[in-house]
């Protein structure tokens, strides 16, 4: 199953890249016009579109952290016209793998209104529109330098005509936008923007990198644990009383035959995981529509008061049913293969009341991701957990009497999933905190008072000293947990400190010693037969500040450092000579750059990196320029 998902994800960023950064316009601009005529003493809504190449995306208007590029519209009007207001949709918040954080970006299309009144005296016969957009596009890697689109449109007033003097433009031969919204209205010009940038031709070495991400250490961590949950699922009062009786069913069906058990079993599981799986894709869809909600903080707190809502009833405080006449569909018996895989479809709604919660708070964090490849993939798992064991209990039907009795230690086991689901409300509201620091030790407490409640206060008590013993490992997996997130918090509030306060140039508190990019420092090296690394960044750059926190900052990357002349290169005045200069001569597309340099003054090509690349990577590449290989 991974090496599938794998695949299709590598087809997928495959097929990104063939339709990503060839050096031409990165977001085309085009104005809408008012749905009425412009009228002397009347106002009228305009609409700036944006529509954004993949694979990038730009800053919303209110981006994510200060030192971040807006998008913004600046409007040239004639006399006896004003703005009245200028309205901009929300960010969409979006994870990136250079960043800690969701950031607040624009993707797809997205329009800006903009509300204009004429004077009640304004004796034109025409109004002209001009303006520009100022943004700034980055991919999952690296950003290019901020830059702005024109735009313009003509409009005669009601009295001669209501049609636009200026037809609208032909579209420019760009790749296709991953979203198109509806133009009701129509369209006066499109302008296209590139990056103005020497060298833009060459192809650029930005991509999608989904197979890469797939394979990070937290996600498989987030499916093992989601797979561990279906497992613990079948625990619960609702599920682990029907394990038995469904496997009887089973045997029923199968005249006792071992094989056609064991297919029942399996098309048990295959309905299982076709709802859940449905579920998780629809989830992952719809995420786009709530995303942008997500940026303001009463959906933020809504979202996470309905995750506390569904934890309390994982604590017996109250019950969440489903209408009577659903459970009686899906608890009816049909015979067949047909009939067992119908069983599967419908389990869900049978034990709503226990898995429903966990569900729901599952389907609610597949949405705010809005990958469909995730939601497919986490709920498949779950399905996976929750149906091991109806196939192994088929596969050992002599197990089945081997089966603790149902009893009070299954509402222990429900209680587990509420704490699951205050951790997530407490999710949610992480961009409301205000550090990373606050919100690693709330969720650190969150963990330890589950600990302290799961292990010695909840009250169920068991025959046996297995529950005990369970309930005690269970505390300590959550005092883990409360260790881990409390050392996360601590170790991101140092990254960000570094990050606010830590010089760029000189002697940086890693260790490695900066100079400032000098073209007489780059002779005296090939002189000295020293090769030569040069970073080139911008102070409006995310990725260029999680390289300086995440891999220059190790004692590793200091070490070898002193073996090279190390150089940065301030890009972040794209206009000024010595940025023009630079990315001509070293054809560069995007920040960060890092280029590498042999001993003889050569550049290795095939050693540069576009984007973030980690502790690792960085040194394999050192190491490499210190022998001269590409």
């Amino acid at each position: 199953m991974k090496r599938v998902i794998l695949l299709a994800l590598a087809l997928l960023a495959a097929a990104n890249m063939s339709q990503g950064w060839d050096g031409g316009p990165t977001i085309a601009v085009k104005l809408i016009g008012p749905a009425e005529a412009f009228k002397p003493g009347a106002e009228r809504t305009i609409f700036v579109e944006i529509t954004i190449y993949p694979p990038f995306h730009i800053n919303s208007h209110l981006p994510s952290d200060e030192f971040l590029v807006p998008t913004s519209v600046d409007f040239t009007l004639p006399d006896g016209v004003k703005i009245v207001k200028v309205d901009y949709p929300a960010g969409e918040l979006k994870k990136f793998m250079f960043s800690e954080s969701p950031l607040s970006v624009y993707e797809g299309a997205v329009r800006i209104a903009a509300t204009l009144a004429l004077s009640s005296d304004f004796s034109g016969r025409e109004v002209r529109i001009d303006g520009s957009v100022a943004f700034q596009a980055c991919d999952n890697n690296s950003c290019l330098a901020p830059d702005e689109a024109a735009f313009s449109g003509k409009y005669l007033l009601a009295e001669i005509e209501t049609r636009p003097l200026v037809p609208a433009a032909p579209p420019a031969a760009n790749p296709k936008p991953a979203a198109t919204l509806p133009q009701a209205e129509t369209p006066v010009q499109s302008q296209p923007s590139s990056v103005s940038q020497p060298g833009a031709k060459d192809k650029a070495a930005v991509s999608s990198t989904a197979a890469q991400s797939l394979e990070g250490k937290g996600l498989l961590l987030t499916f093992l644990l989601v797979f561990l949950g279906g497992l613990a699922l079948n625990l619960t009062p609702c599920v682990y009383p029907l394990i038995p009786i469904t496997i009887s069913y089973f045997g029923g069906q199968s005249g006792g035959k071992k094989g056609s058990l064991l297919g029942h079993a399996l098309f048990y599981v295959l309905g299982m995981a076709v709802t859940y799986s449905i579920l998780g894709v629809i989830a992952a869809f719809t995420g786009s529509l709530f995303g942008s909600a997500l940026q303001h903080p009463p959906m933020l707190i809504a979202i996470a008061a309905i995750m506390v809502a569904l934890a309390l009833s994982m604590f017996d405080l109250y019950e969440i049913r489903i209408p009577g006449f659903l459970s009686n569909l899906a608890g009816r018996s049909r015979p067949g293969m047909f009939g067992t895989l119908f069983m599967g479809l419908t389990v869900g709604i049978v034990a709503a009341p226990c898995i429903g919660p966990f569900v729901l708070g599952l389907l609610t964090y597949v949405g705010d991701r809005g990958n469909v490849f995730l939601g497919f993939g986490l709920f498949f798992v779950l399905a996976l957990g929750l149906g091991l064991p109806f196939i192994f209990l088929a596969l050992f039907s002599g197990s089945i009497n081997r089966l603790p009795r149902s009893g009070s230690w299954m509402v222990w086991v429900r209680k587990i999933f509420g704490f699951i689901l205050i951790a997530m409300a407490v999710y949610f509201l992480k961009p409301l905190f205000p550090d990373p620091l606050t919100y690693g030790l709330t969720m650190a407490l969150v963990m330890l008072v589950a600990g302290v409640y799961m292990a010695w206060i909840e009250p169920t008590r068991g025959q046996g000293k297995a529950l005990a013993v369970i309930r005690n490992l269970v505390g300590l997996a959550f005092f883990l947990a409360c260790l881990i997130m409390a050392s996360a918090g601590i170790r991101s509030q140092i990254d960000l400190a570094v990050a606010e306060h830590g010089a760029r140039l000189g002697q940086a508190s890693s260790g490695v010693r900066w100079f400032p990019y000098d073209s007489e420092r780059l002779n005296r090296a090939a002189a000295d037969k020293k090769p030569v690394f040069i970073d080139f960044y911008a102070d409006w750059c995310l990725p260029c500040r999680e390289l300086d926190t995440k891999t220059f900052s190790a004692p590793e990357a200091a070490d070898i450092s002193a073996r090279f002349v190390m150089l940065k290169a301030n890009l972040t005045s794209s206009s000024s000579p010595l940025s023009r200069e630079l990315t001509r001569k070293y054809k560069v597309k995007g920040v960060p750059t890092l280029v590498f340099i042999d001993a003889e003054g050569r550049e290795l090509p095939d050693l540069r990196a576009v984007g973030f690349i980690d502790k690792e990577e960085f040194l394999k590449r050192m190491n490499k320029a210190l022998v001269g290989k590409n």
